[in-house]
């Protein structure tokens, strides 16, 4: 059995708040079961990891563009939320097979998507590790094993913390990008051959489409 949470879009704050809220929750339950949510985010959003710097960001750049900033539970890089569609997956360690491994546990839980997208003719593949260019504030950018890539490509990255043998995992999966917001953000080069969207592997599915069949 696994709890679907209704999708919603809400501002950073609120969905941060969320995603904590339902943790907390499954803690005091002791659910042993996962909650999974997908979401969206108006206005767009950045997210920090838990531990980033944020000195990077120009706030009155991202406050002309209506661009909220928020903080993460979860550690990594920043993300800008804005065309894509988020999910959040809470369960006991105990849940997995290999739960108490962080890695196996990304996998174990980043399957569900690659068997999702199967259906939709998108064969997903685990990224490969890559050597972290500490320069790079934008997540997406840097790649690891947990990641999910479509031909190499990064689609969707993730995060995770643990609470009291919980595991929230929470991820962006790209629908489209604006690679010219993107670079004045994070004040990089954002290469495409480092990042694909939905909308680039096929252009007829919606968002609407993809929340369907994640949340069958």
């Amino acid at each position: 059995m696994t709890k679907l949470v209704p999708y919603s879009e809400n501002s950073g704050s609120i969905n941060m708040k969320i995603d904590n809220d339902l943790l907390e929750q499954a803690i005091a339950d002791k659910i042993d079961y996962p909650i999974f949510r997908l979401y969206g985010w108006n206005p767009p959003c950045i997210s920090l990891g838990r531990n980033q710097d944020d000195i990077f960001l120009d706030r009155d750049f991202l406050e002309s563009k209506n661009i909220d900033v928020v903080r993460r539970l979860t550690g990594g890089r920043a993300l800008l939320h804005d065309n894509e569609i988020t999910y959040s997956y809470i369960c006991p360690v105990s849940y997995l097979k290999n739960g108490e491994h962080v890695i196996s546990s990304y996998k174990e839980i980043s399957q569900i998507f690659i068997d999702k997208f199967k259906t939709l003719g998108i064969e997903l593949e685990f990224g490969i590790n890559k050597p972290i260019k500490t320069g790079f504030d934008y997540c997406m950018l840097i790649s690891t094993g947990a990641d999910l890539c479509y031909k190499g490509r990064k689609l969707i990255g993730s995060a995770q913390c643990r609470k009291q043998g919980y595991i929230l995992q929470h991820g962006s999966i790209l629908f489209d990008y604006d690679i010219k917001l993107l670079q004045e953000i994070f004040k990089e080069n954002v290469s495409t051959d480092e990042i694909i969207s939905i909308k680039e592997i096929d252009s007829n599915l919606t968002k609407q489409s993809i929340r369907e069949i994640l949340e069958m």
